[in-house]
């Protein structure tokens, strides 16, 4: 069934169409609260947040085809919302259940699963030298394989900025690698 059938269903109250939508991205929604929230539990609570917010506000979406860029904005800011309750930094440091999932894929695509690890372990350092709204928009860019509109959305700020994050932020990346690299 296509999409916008089924968000024209949920916003005249059938549940079972807006629990399609939501199984359909699943597991996109939960590595997207994996990377703000760091914890499997956290993870699943923010999304649990996130579908009672999309149910009681789905009569305010305008366009049925924005409905996941819609939503994934909807489940950002549920994850803010809660690092700001525990006090937390917004963005996550530590990518470990992340990494893990990562590896184990690449496990099946190579025949040294330490290389693997190690430039992992590269990429986080790396990303310790750039500031957090970058380190932002470049997980979401490259680690989610969202566009810039909606990373726009979703971090509430212009394509211009997040363009600008992006581009900054994998200069800042280029440089501190050449100087690993240098060592």
């Amino acid at each position: 069934m296509n999409v916008v059938r089924l968000v024209k269903k949920a916003k005249r109250g059938n549940k079972e169409a807006l629990l399609q939508l939501i199984m359909l991205e699943q597991d996109v929604y939960f590595r997207l609260a994996m990377t703000y929230m760091g914890n499997t539990h956290d993870a699943m609570d923010v999304m649990d947040d996130m579908i009672v917010k999309v149910y009681e506000k789905i009569h305010q979406l305008h366009s049925e085809e924005a409905f996941y860029s819609w939503s994934k904005t909807i489940l950002v800011n549920s994850c803010k919302s809660l690092l700001h309750k525990q006090k937390r930094i917004v963005l996550v440091e530590d990518f470990q259940a992340i990494e893990t999932i990562e590896i184990a894929e690449s496990l099946t695509r190579t025949s040294d699963p330490y290389s693997n690890r190690d430039q992992h372990m590269d990429i986080q350092a790396l990303l310790l030298h750039i500031s957090d709204h970058q380190k932002e928009a470049i997980q979401l860019k490259y680690l989610h394989d969202l566009n810039y509109q909606t990373i726009a959305a979703i971090t509430q700020v212009s394509i211009g900025t997040v363009k600008s994050r992006v581009s900054e932020g994998l200069k800042k990346l280029r440089l501190f690698a050449r100087g690993d690299e240098h060592e």
